[in-house]
């Protein structure tokens, strides 16, 4: 079975369900599993506040040995200021240890993100998390213009990858969004089972 890493941060739930959806895009290919992970919070005095939502989630938190045992990564983190969210690159900074012994280089990659508006950042998010992806060695996958999809979509969905527009007033997925992830998750798990064949 070919494992592959459905990491993300989420804090208000979009980008969990795009990880769901990814997921399942992931698990549609034969001999192809999907192992959802999530990160923890920062938590320190001055970044809490009474009721701010959190990182509500029942996936695991991920740990390094996840990184060592899975063949691709689909990684995903809502819009912060056009970067990726805080606790995601607080991870990712803690794993030198996986850059110096080459534990990701040769693997695929892809990235995925939620934003509450069009213009939110979406694609400057994407290429955020692309970038410690390419120290890593990893091989960037991108959404095709081969998906019909991807020219006719007024929400979420770019070739840099997987993403979800909330609008602020509906925090489902549009039908379009599911496509487009579960078609990520497809491409993914296919160059994943390629290069592991």
């Amino acid at each position: 079975m070919i494992k592959i890493l459905v990491l993300y941060y989420s804090q208000h739930g979009n980008t969990r369900q795009l990880a769901r959806h990814i997921g399942r895009g992931i698990e549609q290919i034969d001999s192809c599993e999907a192992v959802l992970r999530t990160v923890a919070e920062i938590t320190t005095t001055a970044a809490i506040t009474p009721n701010a939502p959190t990182n509500q989630t029942i996936d695991p938190i991920v740990s390094h040995h996840d990184l060592s045992q899975c063949a691709a990564i689909a990684m995903g983190s809502p819009v912060r200021f056009g970067n990726m969210a805080a606790p995601l690159k607080h991870f990712l900074d803690t794993t030198s240890s996986e850059w110096l012994s080459g534990t990701l280089i040769g693997k695929p990659a892809c990235v995925f993100t939620s934003s509450s508006s069009l213009h939110g950042g979406q694609e400057t998010t994407l290429q955020s998390m692309m970038l410690p992806l390419l120290h890593h060695g990893m091989i960037l996958v991108g959404i095709p213009y081969s998906e019909p999809l991807l020219h006719t979509t007024s929400h979420g969905g770019t070739p840099y990858g997987a993403s979800h527009v909330n609008h602020g007033i509906n925090k489902q997925l549009h039908p379009d969004e599911i496509a487009l992830a579960q078609a990520i998750g497809r491409r993914l798990a296919t160059i994943a089972g390629k290069l592991n064949g």
